[in-house]
């Protein structure tokens, strides 16, 4: 990528996609947002934040990822197939609770209709798309980063959707020039905190906030299992990177810590930043499911039974291609003991 190719994102203004648009727009990059009409005045606000003179560079069209053509006007269809070279694909569903029916229609027919789009391209040089480790649905042990096709099936319909969109790019890596990203579980940036989602790791700092002398005596992580955690900023920083590397057509990354802390750690990690100790008690991994899966739970943790089985299923997501590659510049994914009070205290202010 260069400042004079012209790059299409999809996704804008969420989470991921607003992270990497601030950072491309940095670079004097020539950018066109498909932002849907709902989500306008969201992404023009946003926009406005950002510290780059360069916004005039910035195109917001209006579309949607769910519809024939992405739902363009022809005279943005035009604009679009007439101007784009490198295409990042962000848009979907990120929500472990998500109907099938609509995961399905957002996560799979709308990565098709980007697919059909980017297929009549005439300049396109490079297609990123963003999925997630957790392509790998149930299965268990290592993940390989060259690793897809599975039949362990899945913990939510989420997971399941973003397979099949996987699948549906990955069938096309013999025809275009793409690069597949899989992040881990994304947090708050490890520098200053700043979230736009109070997800994932989230439900354990807020659960520790509220009665934090009460519970953090008492651990509730697993010594077996790891929840990986990777910082917007890192993330972000390892997709420019990737992008912008010619050794990485054809492949899939996965942006994950090579050394994830196990929930149980994650725990303590967390207690001791925010009442000075560490736990001295620890429950059983099976009485700590049953009581997290049961009706009580969630109205005491606030930890939705959606995200309970990411502390129960042991996986590691190898990272080597990415982490081999990323070195060469000198980037690498920070532990979270170095930035957990950023993202507690966020936490706690927001």
């Amino acid at each position: 990528m260069n400042s004079e190719e012209t790059i299409l994102v999809t996704g804008f203004p969420g989470f991921i996609a607003g992270r990497l648009v601030e950072r491309l727009a940095g670079d004097g990059a020539r950018l066109i947002l498909l932002v849907q009409p709902e989500l306008h005045g969201r992404a023009e606000q946003e926009l406005a934040t950002f510290q780059s003179s360069n916004q005039q560079r910035i195109k917001m069209v209006e579309g949607d990822i769910t519809q024939d053509n992405l739902g363009l006007s022809p005279s943005d269809s035009e604009f679009v197939r007439g101007e784009t070279i490198t295409v990042f694909h962000l848009a979907a569903l990120y929500d472990l609770a998500v109907p099938r029916d609509l995961a399905m229609v957002v996560n799979v027919d709308g990565t098709h209709n980007v697919n059909r789009l980017v297929m009549n391209l005439p300049k396109l040089r490079r297609y990123h798309y963003v999925s997630t480790c957790y392509v790998a649905g149930k299965r268990r042990g290592v993940i390989a980063e060259n690793e897809l096709r599975h039949d362990a099936g899945f913990r939510n319909f989420y997971e399941e959707s973003k397979y099949l969109a996987e699948l549906e790019v990955e069938k096309l890596k013999s025809e275009l020039p793409i690069t597949i990203h899989r992040p881990a579980v994304v947090c708050g940036d490890s520098q200053t905190g700043e979230t736009a989602k109070f997800d994932g790791i989230y439900y354990l700092i807020n659960y520790l906030l509220r009665m934090p002398r009460a519970v953090a005596r008492f651990n509730i992580g697993n010594r077996d299992v790891s929840l990986n955690l990777v910082p917007i900023d890192f993330v972000v920083e390892a997709m420019v990177f990737l992008a912008r590397n010619e050794e990485t057509i054809g492949k899939t990354l996965q942006i994950a810590d090579p050394s994830p802390l196990t929930t149980y750690e994650l725990f303590d990690a967390i207690a001791e930043t925010i009442t000075g100790h560490k736990s001295s008690l620890t429950f059983p991994a099976p009485i700590v499911h049953l009581f997290l899966a049961s009706p009580l739970s969630p109205p005491i943790t606030h930890l939705p039974h959606s995200a309970v089985p990411y502390f129960f299923l042991k996986q590691t997501y190898d990272s080597s291609l990415s982490s081999q590659l990323l070195a060469e510049a000198g980037i690498k994914c920070p532990p979270f003991i170095s930035y957990v009070d950023k993202i507690v205290e966020y936490a706690r202010s927001g």
